[in-house]
């Protein structure tokens, strides 16, 4: 009886021998299938073009394809937890945005994850921010915008996505950093960020601050005028744009939209090393630089531990943030 114990052991002690070496090399394969990315947002906005100018190009350095699924609702917060509550196996991962990474988690208590509950790969890009004007607008500086809030507080308006998203967010920095009361301009909320930028287009609004990617055209096209961007230098693309601190209001460098890719928490240290050589490699690609640069971003790819800092940083900005603002979200 003694000796069938433990032979009985010693097969079980074998099984969990195999089972671990399949693990382990199954991580040394990685990947070995097609990966899902998943985006938090709907098709044709920001996070969408992102992650499809990601997967047109990642999988030479990758060796699998990557595949986007659009799961949105909520802010962003439907798909992260989503990918959140995936299995570590580096099959399952998020395009991280500024606003459901950062704004969200600072900015509402009942939310199911916090800012760092997530496996952090690596930043992918800046979308950076403008403030415009319908073309025929009479503001033809920002500092002419200001100068009209400032004499008239309350009378002017601007578009939004909503009260705790980046569009709103980047205006109540613009007013903040003027010394100006919240309520000095009033926000007139619209559906999404592409709604924004058409009500500057129609005239409903006298300005609004959104992600380039969405405005890119209509300021190419001459149906607004941009009056100042949140990027560190001028853009490649738009050189005749002030930067933020050119125009004395450094405080818009940090309302930036941004790309980062996230796995679940537990990701595999293998799998881990394995996206910091591929994102390595992407940083270099010309294809994909090019493919950011016509959407109006800043390819900005930094490793996992600078990652983590920038968000942190991100999330302290915007806790502060709606802390001033009196911003809560239920």
């Amino acid at each position: 009886m003694h000796q069938r114990t433990r032979i009985a052991a010693l097969g079980t002690i074998a099984t969990l021998a195999f089972a671990l070496a399949g693990t382990a090399k199954a991580a040394d394969q990685y990947p070995s299938h097609p990966i899902t990315i998943v985006i938090p947002f709907s098709p044709g906005g920001d996070s969408d073009l992102a992650a499809r100018n990601l997967t047109a190009h990642v999988s030479k350095y990758l060796g699998a394809t990557m595949v986007p699924l659009n799961k949105a609702g909520a802010n962003g917060a439907i798909g992260s937890q989503f990918a959140h509550d995936a299995a570590p196996d580096g099959y399952t991962l998020l395009l991280a945005r500024v606003g459901s990474q950062a704004v969200l988690p600072a900015l509402q208590k009942s939310l199911t994850y916090r800012w760092n509950d997530f496996t952090f790969l690596g930043l992918l890009e800046l979308n950076p921010m403008a403030c415009v004007v319908n073309a025929k607008s009479p503001y033809h500086k920002l500092s002419d915008l200001m100068a009209a809030i400032k004499a008239h507080p309350g009378k002017l308006n601007y578009s939004t996505s909503g009260p705790a998203t980046v569009l709103n967010l980047a205006a109540q920095t613009l007013l903040s950093a003027a010394g100006l009361s919240k309520d000095a301009a009033t926000q007139i909320p619209y559906k999404g960020g592409g709604d924004a930028t058409t009500a500057v287009i129609a005239g409903q609004v006298d300005f609004s601050c959104a992600n380039l990617t969405s405005l890119i055209g209509a300021i190419k096209g001459k149906q607004v005028r941009a009056l100042v961007t949140t990027s560190p230098q001028r853009l490649r693309d738009l050189p005749d744009i002030p930067t933020a601190r050119e125009v004395h209001y450094p405080q818009l460098e940090s309302v930036n939209g941004w790309s980062a890719l996230y796995g679940p928490p537990g990701l595999s240290k293998q799998v881990q090393k394995k996206w910091e050589q591929t994102l390595a490699e992407l940083s270099k690609d010309k294809g994909w630089i090019q493919g950011e640069e016509r959407l109006g971003s800043v390819p900005h790819v930094l490793p996992a531990k600078e990652t983590h800092k920038y968000v942190a940083d991100q999330y302290a900005f915007y806790l502060q943030l709606g802390k001033k603002l009196g911003l809560e979200l239920k």
